[in-house]
């Protein structure tokens, strides 16, 4: 009994990556973050956000969740569920402590009917801040 479970969890920890390797990705999605990421450069991924630095979200079709903080955008690749979002959803995010980490579940709500719509589990935030033009 106790191998199964073993087992089980083993199973349930390696969901999530085999999910995201299926996934194709969103043509209209990428398009539109990449016109929101114009002007912008990547910085290092970090694993965690601060809740409260978090100015507003905003969910790109099929592709990524967007983190606003003050002028820098954090893009979040979920690492399994990314097909189901919907920029039309509501994200519903449980925090267990005072930050938003890769390893958090985000549940999707259906804005009209408020129905469960799926859930996706983060990735990575890749920061994204504006170029600096040196003024001569």
């Amino acid at each position: 009994m106790r191998k199964m479970l073993v087992a089980a969890a083993l199973a349930a920890l390696t969901l999530p990556g085999v999910a995201s390797a299926d996934e194709k990705p969103n043509p209209k999605g990428e398009a539109e973050l990449a016109k929101m990421l114009e002007g912008r450069v990547a910085g290092k991924p970090v694993k965690c956000l601060p809740t409260y630095s978090m100015d507003n979200s905003t969910i790109i079709d099929g592709t990524a969740i967007v983190y606003r903080s003050g002028s820098k955008l954090y893009v979040n690749r979920p690492r399994s569920g990314a097909y189901s979002l919907d920029d039309d959803d509501i994200l519903l995010t449980k925090i267990y402590g005072s930050q938003l980490c890769n390893i958090d579940k985000v549940d999707l709500l259906d804005r009209t009917s408020r129905m469960w719509n799926g859930f996706v589990v983060l990735g990575d935030f890749v920061p994204y801040e504006k170029v600096r033009t040196s003024a001569r």
